[in-house]
């Protein structure tokens, strides 16, 4: 507790000399009916799913978790839990799509991460990432040993062989992608990733929760110009605020806010400011509450 309130302050101190750059607060919010909600509940499972053990996922008996989707088929799995985050693939014939999903972490294990003073965008592995521009760029401080995308490396090829199993086994043409937390900025690297190596013709959804910021403005572009994410983020959740803006990151589209009152609102645009959207409910961590990091999301609290 000792060391989050150091971090709380130097944070405060350094937006109290840098300031963020002003967004417009922008109209067109719109609250999401019962049956919207409800939609997301399976994606919200799956997410939460992902911080069961590998063994658990692939047999799919985990418990509650896995009951919630009960007709899922896995097809692989993979992580240790440290140094790589769990992830599983299978395939959901009710939605008629493959789940691709990543283990988040706990929200005192992922502040260092994101409040580490010695990162900066990074570019993103010409291997993996053929043809993308050189001004596309992700968050390159996850740890001095755990980079994101060192972190994203380690099972990045696993995940791509077993969405395409899945897509072969099920004949699937789409791919959904979800991950809360760390896992949410795992998954949204690999809505970039996936893409460029599977075959046209193959549409994409993106849904995460309580994900921090994870690229700069020209990955925020490429994202927002070819795919679909939503963004959940839970009442005065600090992880999505960070790192701050003022250090060259942004959000991508799709923002989707829960507020005190449970209410879903649909918040437009880029870093929307409205006082109903994350940056004006939550305009600094020390007015947040890191307890709202893990949920509850429409009742589903993320772990295994």
């Amino acid at each position: 507790m000792v060391a989050f309130r150091l971090i709380l302050s130097v944070l405060a101190g350094i937006v109290g000399v840098i300031a963020a750059p002003a967004l417009e607060a922008r109209q067109g919010i719109s609250t999401l009916s019962a049956a919207e909600v409800a939609s997301f509940k399976p994606y919200t499972y799956y997410a939460s799913t992902a911080y069961c053990t590998p063994a658990t996922t692939l047999a799919w008996n985990c418990g509650a978790n896995c009951n919630a989707n009960s007709g899922f088929r896995p097809v692989a799995s993979g992580g240790d839990g440290a140094i790589i985050q769990y992830w599983y693939v299978g395939y959901d014939p009710a939605l008629q799509t493959v789940i691709v999903a990543y283990q988040g972490t706990e929200t005192s294990k992922i502040l260092p991460i994101l409040t580490d003073a010695n990162f900066f965008p990074d570019d993103l592995d010409d291997n993996l990432f053929p043809s993308i521009d050189s001004s596309v760029k992700t968050h390159d401080g996850f740890g001095n040993a755990q980079k994101l995308q060192v972190i994203f490396l380690s099972s990045a090829r696993a995940v791509l062989a077993a969405v395409q199993r899945a897509m072969a086994d099920y004949q699937a043409t789409k791919v959904t992608i979800v991950g809360h937390s760390l896992g949410g900025a795992i998954a949204l690297v690999t809505s970039v990733y996936l893409p460029l190596h599977l075959p046209a013709g193959t549409t994409f959804q993106t849904i995460t929760y309580g994900e921090p910021r994870v690229g700069n403005q020209g990955f925020v572009d490429y994202v927002n110009a070819r795919y679909q994410v939503k963004r959940i983020v839970n009442k005065k959740d600090i992880v999505p605020i960070l790192p701050g803006r003022f250090l060259g990151f942004a959000h991508v589209n799709g923002e989707i806010h829960i507020g005190n009152d449970s209410s879903w609102v649909s918040c437009p645009g880029q870093d929307n400011t409205n006082s109903q959207c994350t940056i004006g409910y939550t305009p600094n961590i020390l007015v947040g509450n890191p307890d709202d990091h893990s949920g509850p999301y429409d009742g589903v609290t993320m772990g295994c």
